[in-house]
């Protein structure tokens, strides 16, 4: 569907955040893995680094990795999530994270459905990757939580240009440029879709267990937003 309707357009901004998603069961005990010890290996001039001693957010950038190998990668358990609201605030809850990209007019493009302790940095770049084989766009919009080198070099590797808020920092100014400010006040709009969704459209009321239901139970929401939207959108006939 949203590559039908959205296929032709040029989408200005696509606003990236996570929301969280609370489980109706009880939250995977995290494992350690056992850590092997392994003789370190001084890596040759231009030899490049292998895919094991790399970050996450580092392998998915380094173009060796496929948008399923990105996918399957990302943990799926119910476990527990914490996070810090715009107040400063955190809250914790038991369940799952929601990714979405959303366009212009409030239409969602992607989601991914991920574990609540993921960070919000380690979907940007498959979530991006997904954006960018269904629609078109100029800008990318994110907030502090995904602020990487990685993720803005792919941002631009993909002919984005990516806004995104910066920390503050003692070295720097943490402040946006004008013109900036006024285009990241567009992302408002992936917080308008979380909020519908769940008031709406029974993203805060998921009843079913295990990541592939409750993935599939939000996605009949996030079907009937998008048509919503779209009809809201659509020139009266």
């Amino acid at each position: 569907m949203i590559e039908k309707t959205q296929e032709h357009r040029l989408i200005g901004h696509i606003s990236r955040d996570a929301s969280a998603i609370k489980g109706r069961e009880k939250a995977t005990p995290r494992v350690k893995p056992p850590v092997e010890a392994k003789p370190k290996r001084r890596r040759k001039a231009g030899e490049l680094k292998s895919l094991e001693r790399m970050k996450r957010t580092e392998r998915q950038a380094s173009g060796r990795m496929t948008l399923p190998a990105m996918i399957a990668e990302l943990p799926r358990v119910c476990d527990v999530g914490t996070k810090t609201n715009s107040a400063g605030h955190k809250h914790s809850w038991v369940g799952y994270k929601l990714h979405l990209d959303v366009a212009d007019g409030q239409i969602p493009i992607s989601c991914l459905l991920t574990s609540a302790s993921v960070h919000d940095s380690q979907v940007a770049i498959p979530l991006a990757e997904m954006t960018a084989q269904r629609v078109t766009n100029l800008y990318d919009l994110m907030d502090k939580g995904y602020e990487s080198i990685h993720i803005e070099q792919h941002s631009h590797k993909l002919g984005h240009v990516p806004i995104i808020d910066r920390q503050k920092r003692k070295t720097e100014a943490a402040e946006m440029p004008p013109h900036q400010v006024a285009r990241f006040r567009e992302r408002t709009t992936v917080e308008r879709v979380y909020a519908r969704l769940k008031d709406e459209f029974g993203g805060q009321t998921v009843r079913v267990r295990g990541a592939a239901k409750v993935m599939a139970h939000l996605m009949f929401g996030v079907l009937a937003l998008t048509v919503d939207q779209l009809l809201r959108l659509s020139p009266p006939t």
